[in-house]
């Protein structure tokens, strides 16, 4: 009941408006999280607890779905960011220190609040976000038919996405077709590392099946250790970055980040 409210606020109320009231009342209401054990390197708040995350449908504990399933310490009290976005900024800071620095073409699919923000302050960046209803995106896009040019972008991110697309090839193609070669996406999706093959069957539409099956009303899948191989179809070289060992167990525990989540980086030779 409580969330039909709040959509109907916000169908109502202009996001420009909205959005500061409810970082204000976000930060007040931080306030109580205070503590030393976890970091976000977003907005720098310390806190001895974040906020919760994922779904407790049974497939994605049976499954072990990475950046699904819940768990306690995952979303910023303060900024709202959560592990997934976290890891992302973490590896862009530390491994593609070059996005912040030389001029380049950005195209942020379904962009989240805080990299948003990180994007949008960067002189050097020309940043396009796109999604077919967040009130962050510029422009409304469907991935299946990106009406950009062939070779457009330098650097393209699209963070759990693909999972809701029935045609996952076709925007996996229209991607790789605007990026330009040499370019990299980074293209992250909600895994089980416990299957070999994605599981998919386009006859399940019905909300509630598709949570009983894929773990959420909206998903069409869950991705398997075939994913990287179905990038591979469509012409990307890919690299699965396991960053998070690269950063530590103390850092990984500090910023509340995925202990199993794996970076694909993909690239247009």
């Amino acid at each position: 009941m409580l969330l039909k409210i709040k959509q109907k606020i916000k169908k109502i109320i202009p996001y420009q408006i909205y959005s500061p009231i409810l970082d204000s009342y976000r930060y007040i209401k931080s306030i109580k999280y205070t503590g030393d054990e976890f970091e976000c390197p977003f907005c720098g708040g310390k806190f001895n607890k974040l906020l919760p995350a994922g779904f407790e449908f049974p497939v994605l504990k049976e499954k072990k779905v990475v950046g699904a399933y819940y768990r306690l310490n995952a979303t910023c009290p303060r900024c709202f960011s959560d592990d997934r976005e976290r890891l992302l900024y973490l590896y862009l800071q530390k491994k593609r220190q070059d996005i912040f620095e030389k001029k380049i073409k950005i195209l942020h699919i379904a962009p989240e609040k805080q990299l948003n923000k990180v994007f949008m302050s960067q002189s050097n960046i020309d940043y396009l976000s796109a999604d077919l209803d967040s009130p962050l995106a510029a422009v409304k896009m469907n991935i299946t038919n990106i009406e950009q040019k062939d070779n457009t972008f330098d650097f393209i991110m699209c963070n759990h996405v693909l999972e809701h697309i029935p045609d996952d090839a076709k925007a996996m193609s229209e991607i790789y077709r605007v990026l330009k070669p040499g370019g990299t996406a980074i293209l992250q999706v909600p895994i089980s590392y416990t299957i070999q093959k994605t599981i998919e069957d386009p006859s399940i539409t019905a909300p509630k099946d598709r949570e009983r099956f894929f773990g959420q009303h909206d998903h069409v899948r869950i991705y398997g250790q075939d994913y990287k191989k179905r990038l591979e179809r469509i012409g990307f070289s890919v690299i699965v970055d396991d960053f998070i060992t690269e950063l530590g167990q103390s850092n990984a525990h500090k910023y509340a980040l995925l202990n199993h989540e794996k970076i694909y980086l993909c690239s247009k030779i």
